[in-house]
Formats: C-alpha cells, sequence, structure tokens
C-alpha cells in the first residue's frame, strides 16, 4: 500500500499524457452532440471517486448529474429514458458486475457509454463506446490508492470533454502537488501511533473534498479497523456532532476557497467541545495553519489555490488524498495489522 502511495505522481502524469488527446477528441463529440444529463455508476472506492466526479461535473459544466442505483437496474428490473444521457460507469478492474449492467442497460436505452478502469481488457472497456484508462499498472494492495487518485484525473479529463474550462496547464501541475503532499509521509509515520487505540472517527469534508472524506473514511475502517463515520461539514452539524468528545476524533479536510468559512466554524466548535482535530490542508490557506486552529495540522508544502473560472480549491482533492492514505497505511503498522491484505476482502469485488 505505501509503495503504491508513492507511485501516485507518476501514475497521475502517465494518464494525463496517454489519455488528453481522447479528452480532447470527446470534447469535439459532445460540441456535437450535447448531453443533458449524466449518470455515474461505480461501488467502493470508485464510488467515491464518483462522488468527487458529480461536484466537479455540476460545478464546471452545469449539466445535472446524478449517481446511479445499480439495484434499480439489477434488483429491480428498472427501465429508464436516457435519450441525450451520458452514462459513465467507474470501476478499477473493470468487472464490478452490477455497474456493468448499468452500463448495458444504459447503452441499450439510448445513452452515450463511458468507462473510467485501470484494466484496458476488461467488461467493462468492451462495453463503453468510449474509455479513459488510468495507467496504474498492476495494484497489488487490497486496499486501492494509485486507481482512486487515477480515476479523479481521468474525471478532470470528463469535464474537459463536456465543456469545462480547465487548462492542460493547471492538470500537469498536479503530479507536483502530489509529490509535495508525499514529503509528509515521515511526519505522519510519527503522528499516527498516537492513534494506536482509536475506535471511531469521523472524516470531514466538504464540496469538492466531500468525497475525500469517504475515501478516508473507507481506508481507516478497511486497513485500521476503526468505525468511520463521512460528513460534510454542514450534515455533522445536523446532530452527529453531539457524538464527539475527546476521545472521538475529526479529520478534516481544510482547502482554501468558499468552504473554508464553514469549516473554520466547525473547528471552532470541535474546540469549543474538547473533541481532537486532525486537520490536512495547504500552504495557500494560511488561516487553516494558525495556531490553535487544529490540534495537529498536516500541511502539503505546496500552494494549492487557483484563480480561474472555477473554485479555487478545484485542484486540491488529489494532493488532499495522499496524507490521508498515508495516515491510514501508517496507523495500520502501528496497530501490527497489514494494510495489504484486509481481513475477508479481496481485490476484485462483484455484487448485483
Amino acid at each position: 500500500m505505501a509503495a503504491e502511495i508513492r507511485q501516485q505522481p507518476r501514475v497521475i502524469e502517465k494518464t494525463l499524457k496517454a489519455e488528453w488527446r481522447n479528452a480532447v477528441r470527446l470534447r469535439d463529440y459532445f460540441a456535437h452532440h450535447p448531453v443533458r444529463l449524466i449518470v455515474l455508476a461505480a461501488r467502493g472506492t470508485s464510488d467515491n471517486a464518483a462522488q468527487f466526479g458529480r461536484y466537479l461535473l455540476e460545478i464546471s459544466t452545469g449539466i445535472p448529474v446524478s449517481l446511479a442505483a445499480p439495484s434499480v437496474f439489477t434488483l429491480y428490473g428498472g427501465r429508464m429514458n436516457l435519450q441525450d444521457t451520458a452514462v459513465i460507469a467507474v470501476s478499477q478492474s473493470g468487472e464490478s458486475t452490477d455497474t456493468n449492467i448499468v452500463l448495458e442497460r444504459a447503452k441499450a436505452s439510448g445513452a452515450f457509454t463511458a468507462g473510467i478502469t485501470n484494466e484496458a481488457e476488461s467488461s467493462l472497456a468492451q462495453l463503453a463506446q468510449h474509455t479513459f484508462l488510468v495507467r496504474a499498472g498492476k495494484e497489488r494492495s487490497v486496499a486501492a490508492t494509485k486507481t482512486y487518485t487515477g480515476q479523479l484525473l481521468c474525471f478532470y479529463l470528463l469535464a474537459y470533454a463536456l465543456g469545462a474550462p480547465l487548462e492542460l496547464a493547471d492538470l500537469e501541475r498536479i503530479p507536483d502537488w502530489t509529490e509535495a503532499a508525499l514529503q509528509l509521509e515521515p511526519e505522519i509515520a510519527a503522528r499516527a501511533e498516537r492513534y494506536c487505540f482509536m475506535r471511531h472517527a469521523v472524516c470531514v469534508g466538504r464540496g469538492l473534498n466531500y468525497a475525500n472524506s469517504f475515501e478516508f473514511a473507507l481506508k481507516l475502517m478497511e486497513t485500521c479497523y476503526v468505525v468511520a463515520e463521512r460528513f460534510s461539514s454542514a450534515d455533522l452539524l445536523h446532530g452527529p456532532i453531539a457524538m464527539l468528545e475527546s476521545t472521538f476524533p475529526a479529520f478534516v479536510f481544510c482547502p482554501p476557497g468558499v468552504t473554508w468559512k464553514a469549516t473554520s466554524e466547525l473547528l471552532m466548535t470541535l474546540h469549543s467541545i474538547k473533541a481532537e482535530t486532525v486537520a490536512i490542508t495547504d500552504a495557500s490557506n494560511k488561516a487553516a495553519n494558525a495556531k490553535g486552529v487544529a490540534h495537529t495540522t498536516l500541511t502539503i508544502p505546496a500552494e494549492l489555490a487557483r484563480k480561474s473560472k472555477l473554485p479555487e480549491e478545484v485542484f486540491t482533492p488529489i494532493p488532499y488524498i495522499i496524507p490521508a492514505q498515508l495516515f491510514a497505511a501508517s496507523l495500520a503498522l502501528a496497530k501490527g495489522l497489514n494494510p495489504d491484505q484486509p481481513r475477508t476482502l479481496s481485490k476484485v469485488t462483484q455484487t448485483i
């Protein structure tokens, strides 16, 4: 797991170089065949990537996005009119039975279909009309890391194809920002032991980093056996915050931009109830790095805020998940667990 976490800058760079031309061609296709709706189908870590895709696509293109409920197709036999709809299946292996069924039914219903996968010869790649291929190589750890960030990168490419005002030059900086995040590994390894007896936690993200709260929680659950709940800062305040206390840590993604005000207010509330907080941020959010904002602040040594037509934190999700992945891997080792082989799990999970 740790080795694959470290491979991510190269994976992102390879994926961008190999798939950019495909995104340009697809942008021309969508210019002549616009869609009114996007539907994303995925499970597990890929579903967390799709959650990011929903925010990015709606913010950057204005096209409504729905997350598919595969059971509607696989168990209930639901039929929908998907004309003028793009249905995107996301799967690391490309062999998730239910997401492939969604894609197959969508294609029969008149939708444009696309896939995001790490396996060029997979069933998903054969089914989809267009495939964005993550260039991650073989992922040996059961806990997905490099395929998750590769999928996030593919959503930037999909957003560009659908008309988003993204620039190649900005996307080309993501590998460097990811490399900067990896510099936190020694600090995170040293801090993880403090949480060796942690049994419960919450992971909090808002907007474009909401998906990362799901992914961080999943990594804590599957590699460290910690019961980790995931919330937006808004949802946490609507009741669940009552369960937090000093022995119930909160891990909070703290990017600059429009979500920071609400996040900072949440951090003040958590401080008032003496809940232990760990903030993940970068050097551009000066306020998040101030003394006393969180018990522990993991700061990526790079300034990620961008001034463009998109929110200034638009490129933070890939670098921000790196400290979370490193924390889960380090904590598992501190607890005497093997993060590469979580109990009862296998690499490919097939459900209907």
